[in-house]
């Protein structure tokens, strides 16, 4: 809030930065924000002291009204410790009445009531913004400058953060872009001081280089700058120039160039600060409102919001555009719901967007026509787009790149301003182009980004949820700086027998060509632990797969085998960090003590595996090493801190991984990526699980079947006894006839499915034949293979195992 003191002239030896500065005095200011009208729509308490006028008299009035100024007499010029000019009175009064495009400064006399003629410096800035164009006029008595009797040189207006009028916040922390002369530290030292106070400060010392001083240089330049935008309107609309005018065509055509490079200059720098296409498409529509155009709207082609690559072709009337932008200075919520930011829509050809964009120039039109409005409104079903249009300037701008129409601009100016010129379509031809190349750059990265993930997302298997036995819950996340493109994966295998194979490993490196490694050895991982091969024996198999591929590459593994029956895990460990196993009973973590061994491509290393007993509801967490390492921290700190949140507490398996997550802080400047693989150890219970002994007889075939029908109906199965029998007497079969000396083991286990299986000592696995009518053999798997939801086989230390699974009914 704006409250009126006393003048504080003590020194500020301290600014922002820390530096000794001169001595400074601050002087109390008026603020006074006019509306497009000129209107008062805001009057402080420092303004009714200045001009002598109450706030509730002063809102909703003629500004003109209540500033009357005129210039500062002649006598009167030498009195104050700086330069005044003579004339800035009616400077005042023609930017309250037409209002101005740039800030201006002067000094003026003005008779209050009750008062004498009191001195009074001033300035006026154009807020630019969302909502209506308004004019914040600052004030302040020179007279407070007189009993200060210094010398000074420079002087600076600054106002707080209490300041109440819409946007008073945001002006003052763009006090730089005000001031476009002042440093960062010099406004962060004024807006410090200002804060002091906590009301609104003239600012002067003798040292600081700040601009908008009152003195001659801005006279002149103020009434150059009022001639030349006189000029600009009459040129803009094909008038005469007037006679006292006319000296300032050349410097006016030199001023607009200029200005017009300085204005692409600023474009450039404010556009492309990131590759991601979304903010730059934001970035290149805010940077030529309001300064340039009152709407941009940017239109862009399917192809390139769907990052699907470079599009190809000349546009057409069935090529679709998606309105990815509207920027606008028109009062909040005006535009939304007719041109609603999203919608994708063609063009017609009698329309100038289909001509911007089939012939890759721009397309000006003065003004849009009652009958231009009402054909480009026809496009819009339901809404009526005429009011937004008609009447005003239009320009339309190619987005090009490499000679192709990636998408266009849509600029308009409202009927107040001058009209798009020639030099306004060789400008928003030049802005086009630099902005079609920024958003060509992020296109690309955004299409090269979607295709890594496609191959990442492609290479990571889709673990379900629930496996027998455990629940999976896995995360990955791609390394943030270095691609999205690595070598981590983790995998959950299913092996006969109710057990589960959980894998984690981590090619060395980043890239596609880590990935490609990563998805050989995912691939070979898979492929032996389908044979159920031994953790140990599968990673001395995946060493040797890697020699053979070539020594470039290195990659750690971790194996391990669930085993839901046993209540046991058999892990192996190929230089991969230990898992961590949280305890059901206590919520105690501990990482299990593996031997380490060597990473999967050092080579002749030998591997050692060890089975660790469990019980039901422990966790097994498996992660890759980018999770629990920090550069220039030891890892010991990650993996205790990975311990510590894998024991928290969790309402869900996907809480618990979210848990971990965010207690090693992987977010945040994380380089590599990050695998993780946890399993909640369910178990079997006793009662689950039957098993027979069946001896070498073709007479235990009828006993096998009669065993199997009494377990499914004692476990509520009737309805699978039937199919169950005719797999089962087919398997036993088998397994009595090729078996050499031990019994047939046959189990039946219920879990997510009904598993069988039947052991036997025979090494040699069945194979489906497609048997003929009049065959002997081969007609048993084919039984099997229709009646099943599932079935294989796999070697045993002693053996082989055939398995089938069947569908549990729906209670």
């Amino acid at each position: 809030m704006d409250r009126g003191t006393e003048t504080d002239t003590t020194p500020s030896p301290v600014a922002g930065d820390g530096t000794v500065t001169e001595p400074t005095g601050r002087v109390p200011l008026a603020v006074v924000v006019v509306d497009r009208q000129g209107l008062v729509s805001h009057w402080s308490r420092g303004a009714r002291r200045l001009f002598g006028v109450a706030k509730e008299a002063a809102i909703g009035r003629a500004a003109l009204d209540l500033l009357p100024v005129s210039g500062a007499l002649p006598e009167e010029r030498d009195t104050l410790p700086y330069a005044a000019g003579e004339g800035l009175g009616p400077d005042l009064e023609s930017s309250l009445d037409q209002g101005l495009s740039y800030p201006a400064a002067g000094r003026a006399r003005l008779t209050a009531p009750g008062r004498e003629r009191v001195d009074v410096l001033w300035w006026a800035y154009p807020l630019v913004g969302p909502g209506p164009e308004r004019l914040l006029v600052l004030a302040a008595d020179a007279d407070r400058l007189r009993a200060a009797d210094v010398a000074f040189e420079r002087i600076a207006p600054g106002f707080a953060l209490h300041t109440d009028f819409p946007g008073s916040e945001d002006l003052a922390r763009r006090l730089p872009e005000i001031l476009p002369s002042m440093s960062v530290g010099e406004s962060a030292r004024i807006v410090a001081q200002v804060l002091e106070l906590g009301y609104p400060v003239l600012e002067f010392s003798q040292n600081e280089r700040v601009p908008v001083t009152p003195d001659w240089g801005v006279a002149r330049r103020a009434e150059r700058r009022a001639r030349r935008e006189r000029a600009a309107r009459a040129l803009a609309a094909g008038e005469p120039v007037p006679e006292e005018l006319r000296d300032e065509g050349e410097d006016l055509e030199y001023a607009a160039v200029r200005e017009r490079l300085e204005f692409l200059n600023e474009v450039s720098g404010r556009i492309g600060t990131s590759l991601d296409l979304s903010r730059t498409i934001l970035e290149v529509s805010r940077a030529v409102v309001p300064r340039f155009t009152d709407v941009a709207g940017t239109y862009l082609r399917e192809q390139v919001v769907a990052g699907e690559g470079f599009p190809e072709g000349v546009p057409d009337t069935t090529t679709l555009w998606h309105r990815v932008a509207v920027e606008h200075t028109d009062e909040p919520g005006r535009w939304d719901d007719v041109v609603p930011v999203g919608e994708a829509m063609p063009f017609p050809a009698h329309t100038p967007f289909f001509q911007c964009m089939t012939s890759g120039e721009p397309v000006l039109v003065p003004r849009v026509s009652e009958e231009m409005g009402h054909a480009i409104a026809a496009q819009f079903d339901k809404r009526d787009i005429r009011p937004l249009i008609t009447g005003r300037s239009m320009l339309v701008v190619p987005l090009k790149a490499r000679n192709v129409v990636l998408g266009f601009m849509i600029l308009l100016r409202h009927p107040e301003r001058p009209v798009f010129n020639d030099m306004d379509r060789v400008t928003g031809a030049e802005l086009a182009a630099r902005a079609g190349l920024v958003l060509d750059n992020a296109r690309m990265y955004t299409f090269q980004e979607n295709v890594a993930e496609t191959l990442q997302d492609s290479m990571l298997p889709h673990i379900p949820p629930r496996m027998a036995g455990c629940d999976i819950a896995t995360r990955y996340l791609p390394g943030t700086l270095l691609g999205r493109v690595g070598g981590d994966w983790f995998d959950a295998v299913k092996l006969h027998g109710g057990r589960t194979a959980l894998v984690v490993g981590d090619v060395m490196g980043h890239g596609l060509n880590s990935a490609a490694m990563m998805g050989q050895l995912r691939t070979a991982v898979q492929t032996m632990a389908g044979l159920d091969l031994p953790p140990a024996q599968l990673l001395r198999n995946l060493d040797d797969l890697a020699q053979r591929l070539g020594d470039t590459y290195l990659a750690t593994c971790l194996y391990a085998v669930y085993d839901p029956i046993a209540s046991e895990l058999h892990l192996a460990n190929a230089g991969h960090i230990p898992p961590v196993l949280v305890r059901a009973d206590d919520g105690r973590s501990e990482l299990l003590d593996l031997p380490t061994g060597a990473p999967i491509g050092v080579g002749g290393v030998p591997f050692e595996a060890v089975r660790v007993r469990v019980r039901p509801g422990d966790r097994l967490v498996m992660c890759t090493d980018g999770l629990v390492e920090v550069r220039g921290e030891d890892i010991g700190v990650g993996l205790a801190t990975l311990c510590a949140s894998a024991a928290h507490p969790a309402a869900s398996m996907d809480e618990a991984c979210d848990t971990i997550i965010r207690a090693l802080n992987t977010g945040g400047g994380r380089k590599d990526d990050v695998a993780l693989l946890m399993a909640r150890l369910n178990g079997m219970e006793p009662d689950d699980v039957a098993e027979w002994r069946l001896a070498l007889d073709p007479a235990e075939v009828g006993r096998a079947r009669a065993v199997v029908r009494e377990q499914l109906h004692d476990w509520g199965l009737a309805k699978l006894a039937a199919p169950a029998e005719a797999m089962v007497s087919e398997l036993v079969t088998n397994a009595v006839r090729h078996s050499h000396s031990r019994p047939v083991a046959l189990r039946l286990v219920r879990g997510d499915t009904l598993l069988c299986e039947v052991d036997d000592d025979d090494h040699e696995l069945p194979i489906l034949l497609d048997a003929g009518p009049l065959d002997d053999a081969g007609r048993g798997l084919r039984v099997v293979s229709t009646l099943s939801r599932e079935w294989g086989s796999s070697r045993t230390k002693a053996g082989k195992t055939v398995w089938f699974e069947l569908t549990l009914p729906r209670r």
